[in-house]
C-alpha cells in the first residue's frame, strides 16, 4: 500500500474562513489504523500517529507537528512503509515555516527538506530519493501556501457553517516540490460509525486529489471529521487504482 499517509494528508483542508479558536494544544495526540480492501478482503494494513510539540527558534515558539506512518510487521513482507512528516507553523497565523518529509516505502526512499521564506517570497527545496541525487531548488512562494502536515492542523480552525453545501472551497498545497491548486466539496452533516460501531456527528466533504501513482485525479476521497470545536477526522475513505483505503480514528 504506497503512500499510506496520503489518507490523512488531504483532510480538512481549506484556504478561507479561518478562526482564531485553535482546536489542537501542544501535546495532543492522535492515531488511526489504515485498512485497505480488495474485492471482499480487508486488511487491516497500517498505522498513522500525529503529534503537537512546542518548538523554539530564536526566540520564538511555533508549532511542531510531527506525523509518522507504518505499515504493520505482517503486511510488511507485501510492501513496507515507514513514513515521518515534520512541519515548523506559526502559532498566530499557522503557515508553515519550514517542513521535512523522511519516507520509505516498498525500498524507495525520499529525504526532502523546504524552507519558507515570507520576506523573499521564496521556498527553498532540497529534493533527494532513490532515484535521485540531492538537488536544490527555488520555488515562488504563493499566498496562503501549506504543506500536507501545516494544513491538517490550519483545516481544523476553519468554520464550515460558512458555506453551502454542494459549495467548493479552494485549497493551495505543497507535494513533491510543486505547489497544487486544489479543492474540498463541503458535503454537510451526517452520522458516522468507527469500526467499534460508536457513532460521531460529523461535517462530511469530498476532497479533489492529485493523479499520481495509486490515485486518479478527481473527488475520490471522501472524509467525516467531528462536528464540534475540535474537528477530527473519525473516518477517511478513498478509491485507488486497485481497491480502496479506509482510515479510523483509534
Amino acid at each position: 500500500m504506497k503512500k499510506i499517509l496520503i489518507l490523512i494528508i488531504i483532510i480538512s483542508i481549506a484556504l478561507t474562513g479561518f478562526s482564531q479558536n485553535q482546536p489542537f494544544k501542544i501535546g495532543e495526540k492522535i492515531n488511526y489504523n489504515i485498512y485497505y480492501n480488495i474485492g471482499f478482503i480487508w486488511m487491516n494494513a497500517g498505522e498513522v500517529y500525529f503529534k503537537v510539540h512546542n518548538k523554539t527558534v530564536q526566540e520564538a515558539d511555533y508549532y511542531h507537528y510531527k506525523s509518522y506512518g507504518r505499515t504493520i510487521s505482517s503486511y510488511d513482507w507485501f510492501y513496507k512503509v515507514r513514513d515521518t512528516y515534520e512541519s515548523i507553523a506559526s502559532k498566530e497565523t499557522l503557515l508553515p515555516h519550514a517542513y521535512s518529509r523522511n519516507t520509505s516505502e516498498g525500498g524507495f526512499a525520499v529525504n526532502n527538506r523546504y524552507i519558507f521564506s515570507y520576506k523573499n517570497k521564496k521556498i527553498y527545496s532540497n529534493i533527494e530519493n532513490s532515484k535521485q541525487t540531492q538537488k536544490k531548488d527555488t520555488l515562488e512562494l504563493k499566498n496562503n501556501t501549506y504543506d500536507p502536515l501545516s494544513m491538517i492542523y490550519y483545516a481544523r480552525s476553519i468554520d464550515f457553517s460558512k458555506y453551502k453545501i454542494g459549495e467548493k472551497i479552494p485549497i493551495r498545497l505543497l507535494m513533491s516540490n510543486e505547489i497544487f491548486d486544489l479543492y474540498i466539496r463541503y458535503l454537510g452533516e451526517e452520522k458516522i460509525k468507527d469500526r467499534n460501531n460508536k457513532e460521531y456527528d460529523c461535517i462530511k466533504f469530498s476532497a479533489m486529489l492529485v493523479e499520481g501513482s495509486i490515485f486518479s485525479r478527481g473527488e475520490n476521497m471522501f472524509v467525516w471529521v467531528t462536528n464540534d470545536e475540535k474537528k477530527i477526522p473519525v473516518v477517511i475513505e478513498a478509491k485507488i487504482l486497485v481497491g480502496s483505503i479506509k482510515a479510523y480514528l483509534n
